[in-house]
């Protein structure tokens, strides 16, 4: 059995709270720590104090072609990319920072996070296994997210050419609740 010195085992512990704290499951923690993973249900109990959820990862690429997934999935892979090729972070070290990143960019910009850390490693992940790509918009130039084989030119990003319905929802429910809000503080 390796031993490991006790620095090298605290930052491992500081590792798996900071997934944790940023809602890692524990397929991500078993896949990318080294810790045993009885430690690692304790130290999430300790952390969210809770047991951790049970159930399947997520398993298709298909999830990150919809409108919405797509440039958020773009949005969070370029960083991981600019993370890991330009700032020399390692490949956890450019999931953590450039998840926190993107958190920060959906706060900043007021908008609802689509993609949690799981979905975000799974990505990264379907990269690794040559599944999804980067493909260039051939109007912004952006690189956007897209299947292995897919077509390579004159294609558009979703955030270029958003679905006719795209957002819609959205400003219908924001309507609802402000009428909503209007008719109570009239009665």
């Amino acid at each position: 059995m390796l031993k490991r010195s006790l620095t090298e085992d605290a930052q491992e512990v500081f590792r798996a709270i900071a997934l944790i704290e940023l809602g890692a499951r524990m397929q991500v923690l078993e896949s990318e720590l080294t810790l045993s993973r009885d430690r690692m249900i304790r130290l999430y109990r300790e952390v969210k104090g809770v047991s951790p959820p049970k159930g399947m990862l997520p398993f298709s690429a298909d999830w990150y072609m919809t409108w919405l997934a797509n440039i958020h999935a773009s949005l969070f892979y370029n960083t991981y990319l600019f993370l890991k090729n330009e700032a020399r972070c390692s490949h956890l070290d450019a999931l953590t920072k450039g998840y926190r990143l993107y958190l920060e960019h959906c706060q900043h910009s007021e908008t609802d996070p689509v993609l949690d850390l799981t979905r975000a490693w799974t990505l990264v992940r379907f990269f690794d296994a040559d599944m999804l790509q980067l493909t260039r918009c051939c109007r912004c130039s952006g690189k956007f997210v897209a299947h292995r084989h897919d077509l390579q030119h004159n294609v558009v990003c979703g955030a270029c050419q958003p679905p006719s319905r795209a957002g819609k929802t959205k400003k219908a429910a924001a309507a609802r609740r402000e009428a909503l809000s209007a008719a109570q503080q009239a009665a």
